[in-house]
């Protein structure tokens, strides 16, 4: 009798033991989904700005796994989703992000943050345009003093908003000192700061470069140069292998009172180079 109900014991023992065992596999194997990485396809505005350096690790603190950002142009943000290879996208081309969630690719999409567009130059302003306050009447200066202006050239949110100042100001590029260089905005800041031309920037990048360059903010303020930005997830009917959950979960984290809160305290050389909109205060 004390034999039966020795063993007895003993088996239930082990039972217990795999059913902790079990659990503690299954949860490890929820932890590790949980933790997937995340692939960002993003601007190199918010990349070069040192932003998603700042705000990033306090995610992944609470999300357990690592973001993996490419940061590129906003036509390859956009592209790169289209083709399934990112999970989430942090843009700022308005129009092409609608066009990219009408065509089925994203599935949601939420506002996140602004900042502006400058117009820089070299101090020695050939063009005069110091002080203007009309975006497009800056443009044409540039086109009368046949000064060099370099583009981006990348289908980036920048390019997209700089092609559309010159069609406003009705100039064809192809009318000015105009080198188109495919390439991200740092680098498209260095070249102009060589060539001693203008560009257009976001206020961000501009800031990182600036003593870098040696150019000057000359056009700034003009309520056409506002630059908002958005974060997009895509769609897992179309790419159901993506990491969707991740991807929600970076969304939901940069537009919470947290995220906003991070985004805000981001102040290189105490200057705060984007705005929170996701939750306005």
């Amino acid at each position: 009798m004390q034999n039966n109900t020795y063993y007895g014991a003993d088996g239930c023992l082990r039972r217990f033991a795999r059913v902790l065992l079990l659990a503690g596999f299954a949860f490890a194997a929820a932890s590790a989904m949980a933790a997937k990485d995340i692939r960002l396809a993003t601007t190199t505005s918010t990349d070069n700005s040192g932003l998603l350096g700042f705000i990033l690790p306090k995610f992944e603190a609470k999300y357990g796994g690592k973001v993996r950002v490419v940061a590129v142009g906003t036509g390859a943000a956009l592209k790169l989703g289209e083709n399934g290879d990112a999970d989430v996208l942090l843009v700022h081309a308005r129009k092409l992000e609608d066009e990219f969630m009408a065509k089925g690719y994203g599935s949601v999409r939420k506002d996140v943050m602004h900042n502006d567009f400058v117009l820089v130059g070299p101090k020695s302003d050939p063009a005069g345009i110091g002080g203007v306050k009309d975006v497009l009447a800056a443009f044409r200066r540039i086109k009368e003093a046949k000064a060099p202006f370099v583009s981006r050239g990348d289908k980036s949110g920048t390019n997209v908003m700089e092609l559309g100042y010159w069609k406003g100001a009705g100039i064809d590029p192809r009318e000015v000192q105009y080198l188109a260089i495919g390439q991200g905005m740092g680098q498209t800041l260095t070249v102009a700061g060589e060539k001693q031309g203008y560009t257009l920037s976001d206020r961000a990048t501009y800031a990182t470069y600036r003593d870098k360059t040696g150019l000057q903010i000359l056009v700034e303020g003009d309520p056409r140069m506002y630059n908002p930005y958005g974060i997009i997830t895509v769609s897992p009917k179309r790419y159901p292998k993506n990491n969707y959950q991740g991807a929600m979960a970076l969304v939901d984290w940069i537009t919470s009172s947290e995220g906003q809160s991070t985004i805000a305290s981001f102040k290189p050389k105490g200057a705060q180079l984007f705005f929170p909109d996701a939750i306005r205060k």
